[in-house]
């Protein structure tokens, strides 16, 4: 599903290095590490009319994945949350907003791919748009089973969050031909690891299961239904798992910030049954709309 661009954010104000552009204006150097070699990190957080979800957690896992890739000089969280701030303000956005926060590790002082090149400190990015789901989550999406294997922790570990995203963007590419929404990746072994773009759970009698987050992002909303079973008695399980077992699945769906809960209704062709009626997801679903009071964060 191809997102259309939205008439609102024409002149959306984007927050770059410390201070406000017009979209027009935000741009970075071509010194910068991003433009040179996706040497960047990024997060991306909603907004609700309560409020942006879990916000903080979305802010650890920007400087954690800053801290393993050595950047230097980086902001201070109450930095970050006031460029958030001033930014939603700027736009006027208070709900159905989408965040992209970049840290950058900045401006080079000579191309090249050396971190010692970066003399000028990390940049920061925020970039918030009007935005809804990324799906229709009545309707549900189809996916194919990409050629593309999700990087495991010896070759780039997943825990970064970084901006190469080459290996997930090529998945989306074989979708795109093959006509259907989404790849599924998998390990170097063979298991599923997510789709190209989100986390992915699959029910089978009665009990949820999620792929160990070894060579897929842990997801803060992954992370986020994980608690949730948890503190309301759904049995819940993280394993290894085969695409038979999702082919085979009483229901599957994937969650991420764009998305929410999106059901998967077809995997390389095999229609998934949803022998339940999608009742968890549902369920899963009305616990987190429930929990956004408790979860969301007013600047």
């Amino acid at each position: 599903m191809l997102q259309k661009y939205n008439p609102k954010n024409e002149n959306i104000q984007v927050w770059v290095g410390n201070r406000l552009y017009h979209r027009n204006e935000a741009k970075v150097s071509v010194f910068d590490s991003t433009v040179q070699g996706g040497d960047a990190v990024w997060e991306g957080s909603r907004v609700y009319k309560e409020g942006i979800l879990h916000l903080d957690k979305h802010i650890d896992r920007l400087f954690a994945s800053a801290k393993a890739l050595a950047f230097e000089h980086i902001p201070t969280r109450t930095f970050v949350k006031d460029a958030i701030k001033q930014t939603l303000e700027a736009n006027k956005m208070t709900e159905d907003t989408l965040m992209r926060i970049t840290l950058s590790r900045g401006e080079k002082v000579t191309s090249g791919m050396d971190p010692r090149l970066n003399q000028k400190g990390s940049c920061l990015i925020v970039l918030a748009e009007w935005k809804p789901l990324v799906y229709d989550n009545d309707s549900g999406i189809r996916v194919i089973t990409s050629t593309q294997r999700r990087n495991g922790p010896q070759f780039l570990d997943s825990k970064i969050h970084h901006n190469n995203l080459l290996n997930n963007i090529l998945a989306k590419i074989q979708a795109n031909f093959a006509g259907v929404d989404a790849g599924v990746m998998l390990d170097e072994r063979g298991f599923v690891a997510e789709l190209n773009d989100t986390n992915l759970f699959m029910v089978k009698d009665g009990t949820l299961y999620t792929p160990f987050a070894n060579a897929c992002l842990h997801g803060i909303t992954r992370g986020f239904m994980l608690e949730l079973a948890q503190t309301n008695n759904i049995p819940v399980q993280e394993k290894n798992l085969s695409l038979v077992e999702f082919y085979n699945a009483d229901e599957v769906f994937a969650t991420g910030t764009m998305g929410e809960l999106t059901p998967v209704k077809e995997i390389d062709g095999r229609v998934i049954e949803n022998k339940t009626g999608s009742a968890l997801r549902k369920k899963l679903n009305a616990l987190m709309q429930g929990s956004l009071s408790e979860r969301c964060e007013k600047l």
